[in-house]
Parts: C-alpha cells; sequence; structure tokens
C-alpha cells in the first residue's frame, strides 16, 4: 500500500540518506585496502582502535604534507617497487609526528629549514676558479724582450749580469794635410750591464772597454778605451728619489784636438773619474732637485816621434760643481723648469808650464722643459747662458749662450731615435788663451729590419767656438751598421764610418771599416 502523507514523504528521504552512506563506505573501503598493504601494522591498528580515515570534527586541520603523502598512497594502490620507499613513521593515532602542526592546531608554517644554505663542500678534483699563480703581467710592446736577439742573461743572486765580447777586424785610412796613413788592427771590446732585482731601491752598472792591436802598421794610432758607470737610486719616500752615482773612463786625445801635442805619435790619455748625489721631491705639482757632482781628471805623458815622452801633469785638475732645479708640472707630461748651477775647477799645480792660473770659476743658469709623451716621446731641452771665470786676470773669461737636452723618439715599434744637445766650456793649454765653447748635436737610428736584423745609422758635429780669434773648427761623424743574430748568443756585426775635421788648422779626414762577432750571454 502507497503512502502518500507526509509520513511517507519522510521515509522516501531516509532511504536517499541511506544510499550515500553505503557509496560511501564503498569508496573508502579500497582506502583501507591500500593501507594495509603498505603497512599491516597501521592497519591493525586503525581497525583495533577505530580510527576513522576522516579528522575528527575537533581535531586540526591535516598539513601539506599528510595531503601529499595521502595522494601518493591512492595513486600508487597495487605498485610494489614505490610501496616501499613512501612508508612513513606515524604514532598511534595514524599521524606523522614530524608534523609541527599536529598538537598545536594552527594552519601549517613555514619549515624553517627551508632556507638555511647547504654547508659548503670544496671539491678538490675540480680546477679553481682562478689559477694559483696568476704569472707576471705582460709587459708593453717597446719593453717585450725581442726573440732570439735578446738573451736571458746571468743570474746573481739579486742581480742579473748581461755580458758581451765582440772581437773584429778593422782598417782605417787617415788623411792629413798632404800624408795618408793605413793600418790594420784587431779590437776587442767588453760591455756588460749588471742590474738589481730588488723590491725596493735598484742599481745599475754599466761598462764597456775597448783593446786594440795593430795587425800592421807598428803600435801608433792605438785607441784604448773604457768606461765604466754606476747608479744607486733609493726610494726614501713615496715623493722623494735620491740617486748615488760614480764612474770611470779612460779616452785618448784626438790628433786634431786643439789641446793635442803637435807631432807627438801617441797622445795623452786621460783618466776620469765622476763621484755625484742627488735628491729630487716633489711637493703636489711643484718638483725640486738638488745635486751634487765630483769630477777628477788625470793625463798621461804624451809620446813625441823622437821617442821621449812629455809630462802633462799640469794639466790634473779636480772639479765640483752643485745644481738647483725648480719644475712645476703642468700636466703628466709637460713639467717646465728654472735651473741654477754654480762650479769650482781646482788645477792640481798653481801654475801650468806657460806660466798661467787655470783655475777657475763658472755660474750658469737656464730654463727649459722636461716632456714625457710615454714609450713614443720623451726627453727635455732648455737653454741658458753660462760664464767662466779664470784667477789668472791675463786670461779672459769665457762666456756662452747655451743649448742643452736629450730627445727619444720612437715612431713605430722596432724604430728608435736618439737625439742629444750639449754645450761646454773647456779649458785650453795654448799660451795666452782661456778656452772656447763646445756645442756638439748628436743622432742615432736604430731600426728591425726583420725579426734577426737591425740596421743602425749615427752621425754628429762637434763646433768649437774660440773667443781668441783663432778660426772656429769643426768636425764632422758620420756611420753606419748592421747586426745580424745568427743565433741566441752570437752576432755577425759590420760597420763604416766616416769622420772630418776642418778648421782651426787641421784638416783630417778618416775613413773606418770593420766586421766581427759579438758572443753574449
Amino acid at each position: 500500500m502507497n503512502i502518500t502523507t507526509a509520513t511517507g514523504r519522510m521515509r522516501e528521504r531516509r532511504s536517499i540518506a541511506l544510499g550515500l552512506l553505503f557509496a560511501c563506505s564503498a569508496l573508502v573501503s579500497p582506502a583501507l585496502v591500500s593501507m594495509a598493504l603498505v603497512s599491516p601494522a597501521i592497519a591493525q591498528t586503525s581497525t583495533n582502535t577505530g580510527t576513522s580515515p576522516f579528522p575528527p570534527r575537533s581535531g586540526s586541520l591535516p598539513s601539506v604534507a599528510d595531503a601529499t603523502a595521502a595522494g601518493a598512497n591512492t595513486s600508487l594502490r597495487g605498485s610494489t617497487s614505490t610501496q616501499s620507499g613512501t612508508s612513513q613513521t606515524t604514532n598511534a593515532d595514524g599521524q606523522n609526528p614530524n608534523d609541527p602542526n599536529i598538537a598545536t592546531g594552527t594552519v601549517p608554517g613555514r619549515d624553517r629549514n627551508a632556507n638555511q644554505e647547504p654547508p659548503y663542500e670544496e671539491d678538490l678534483n675540480q680546477p679553481p676558479d682562478q689559477p694559483l699563480d696568476p704569472g707576471a703581467e705582460p709587459v708593453e710592446s717597446q719593453e717585450r724582450p725581442r726573440e732570439p736577439g735578446d738573451p736571458t742573461g746571468i743570474r746573481l743572486g739579486s742581480f742579473l749580469l748581461r755580458p758581451s765580447v765582440n772581437q773584429r777586424v778593422n782598417t782605417e785610412i787617415t788623411r792629413s794635410g798632404g800624408t795618408k796613413t793605413r793600418r790594420d788592427y784587431l779590437s776587442t771590446t767588453m760591455r756588460g750591464t749588471l742590474t738589481s732585482d730588488w723590491s725596493r731601491h735598484s742599481l745599475t752598472v754599466t761598462g764597456e772597454g775597448t783593446f786594440e792591436r795593430n795587425i800592421r802598421g807598428g803600435e801608433d794610432g792605438l785607441r784604448p778605451e773604457a768606461n765604466i758607470d754606476a747608479d744607486l737610486r733609493l726610494d726614501l719616500a713615496n715623493d722623494t728619489v735620491a740617486h748615488i752615482t760614480g764612474g770611470y773612463s779612460f779616452t785618448r786625445e784626438d790628433d786634431y784636438d786643439p789641446n793635442a801635442i803637435g807631432g807627438a805619435t801617441t797622445q795623452s790619455g786621460v783618466h776620469e773619474f765622476t763621484a755625484g748625489a742627488s735628491i729630487e721631491r716633489d711637493f703636489g705639482k711643484v718638483r725640486g732637485t738638488a745635486a751634487l757632482d765630483l769630477t777628477r781628471a788625470s793625463y798621461t805623458d804624451a809620446k813625441l816621434s823622437d821617442g821621449s815622452t812629455l809630462s802633462m801633469k799640469d794639466r790634473n785638475r779636480t772639479g765640483i760643481d752643485g745644481r738647483l732645479r725648480l719644475g712645476y708640472e703642468l700636466s703628466p707630461a709637460l713639467i717646465p723648469f728654472v735651473e741654477v748651477a754654480t762650479g769650482r775647477t781646482l788645477y792640481d799645480q798653481r801654475r801650468d808650464n806657460s806660466g798661467y792660473a787655470r783655475s777657475s770659476q763658472s755660474y750658469a743658469a737656464r730654463t727649459g722643459v722636461e716632456f714625457d709623451f710615454g714609450e713614443k716621446l720623451r726627453g727635455e731641452i732648455g737653454t741658458g747662458y753660462e760664464i767662466v771665470d779664470y784667477d789668472d786676470s791675463r786670461l779672459k773669461s769665457v762666456g756662452a749662450y747655451t743649448i742643452d737636452g736629450n730627445a727619444t723618439w720612437s715612431p713605430q715599434r722596432g724604430t728608435n731615435v736618439d737625439l742629444g744637445l750639449r754645450t761646454t766650456v773647456q779649458d785650453s793649454t795654448a799660451p795666452g788663451q782661456s778656452g772656447w765653447v763646445e756645442y756638439q748635436l748628436t743622432a742615432a737610428l736604430a731600426h728591425e729590419m726583420r725579426d734577426d736584423v737591425v740596421a743602425r745609422l749615427r752621425t754628429g758635429t762637434t763646433l768649437r767656438d774660440f773667443s781668441s780669434g783663432q778660426s772656429d773648427e769643426t768636425v764632422w761623424v758620420a756611420g753606419a751598421g748592421l747586426t745580424w743574430a745568427i743565433n741566441r748568443y752570437l752576432d755577425l756585426t759590420g760597420d763604416v764610418e766616416y769622420e772630418r775635421a776642418s778648421g782651426g788648422g787641421a784638416d783630417d779626414r778618416i775613413v773606418r771599416a770593420g766586421v766581427g762577432l759579438t758572443l753574449k750571454r
């Protein structure tokens, strides 16, 4: 019998609720089976305690970790290879004890260890980010040693020695007046440079010596030469630098020198000793320099044509000079300056063989500019006035305008040009003559034609201006040469030179040519 009353409607609604309950039970049963497969102990515990898979009404919400684990267990049902990797340790309530939200009932928070960086572990098998030894910094192109021409030198403790020995065969033809002479000779030249390798301060020593032996022509015309210089640089402070210098040189006077002995087969030799000290300091843009130099000249006897000798001791002298320079730095490349100097020359003998007192006092002043445009061009040039007063009232003072300078120019890599200007006052030995002014101009060019071939050109001129009315004298010198680097330690050299002296009663022409080998290390 059909019930159509209100009571009948309530029975129909209860039937629908029971159907939904049975459907939910059917959905939950597979999840319980999956949990039993994953962990029988968990399933047994759930059955004994009557724990529901749904959270209690008064409990906390499930955490994100629990939801993720539940989803994973559902999707991996029936997979035995993954079940062992997804098992988790739970407490008696079936909850994860590592969940920080179990006891608090709060909203799940962020793990505190999530932002912590893992401990640094260095893998020694991997190469370092930077090389352990970066090596020396690259040098500029102009300072890079040329291979294979430049040898490495010899290491002597904290010094580096670069020695070389040159053996040459030469010929020389001299025309003086109406006579012509020729001599063939061997020349041996030894050169060396010693430089320090200190972290502070520096020492540089350069030396050169030439010995000649005639193959034919007797012993006349021999011109041995020697020169050695040392420079000790002291870095006293950031803006203060001091130099201590010393040197020795030996040369023989030319036959056409104004002080040469007429008719002598061997002119007098000159031993010259030098010493000096200087200090330079920068005061902002102002640069000051103070220097003191000491010179000692000693003359050997001249050999006459009859075999006798003539003493030249009356020419021995000692000189001391001091100078002060003040410059202003307009820019790092240009520094104009002013300089004053004074000196005293004292002869060993109060009067020379002619009865003249040739000791003197000198004064000089000049102004100029220093320039430094890097490796392409650097040097200085200046002009001024110098006067020398002699102790003997019979000797006139010698005064002249001076021009001095030097420059190094490199128009391109492998090509260097050196220029020099110098003005000096020289003492005379002739009776009644005080001295003369000497102007010198020199130029030298070196060009690398190839990596192992260097061509050289040089020229120079000297003008001697006599204040006593004697005609002026001019000396011209020009030469050329080639150097071929056979290997790292051996060079083949060839040179030719022409020299001419005219005026002042001299008319000499000299031609020299030679070829040789240079052994270097």
